[in-house]
């Protein structure tokens, strides 16, 4: 059985990120082997059991703690729309950020957009 493919608002695929699929695995192994992949990257002290996501648009709590706090996620529920792609605003500047470190999320929405 395929698994759906999750877009969050910004464009990053939940279904694909390692954090979300420890989540579903229940795995406590791959939180310990994210959180320090991470920390290192983000030069940041992420512990395991903050490695806990359903994704940003699921009605969830378990979400990474950051996205709590997204300007995307708070503008994207404040708009009622599934993701970015959906906005009358899309591409505004809020996803410059996200489009320069993960491009992939901006071809995601872009497919998004052009095939709605």
């Amino acid at each position: 059985m395929e698994e759906k493919r999750i877009v969050s608002y910004c464009g990053i695929v939940c279904s694909e990120c390692p954090a979300y699929i420890a989540t579903q695995k229940n795995c406590d192994t791959m939180r310990q082997e994210i959180a320090e992949k991470w920390s290192k990257m983000y030069n940041a002290e992420i512990k395991p059991e903050y490695v806990n996501c359903d994704g940003c648009i699921s009605g969830s709590n378990r979400r990474i703690a950051y996205t709590n706090e997204c300007a995307i996620r708070l503008c994207g529920i404040e708009k009622d729309v599934s993701n970015c792609a959906y906005c009358d605003e899309y591409a505004c500047d809020k996803l410059n950020p996200i489009f320069d470190s993960y491009p992939a999320s901006k071809s995601t929405l872009d497919e998004i957009k052009n095939t709605k």
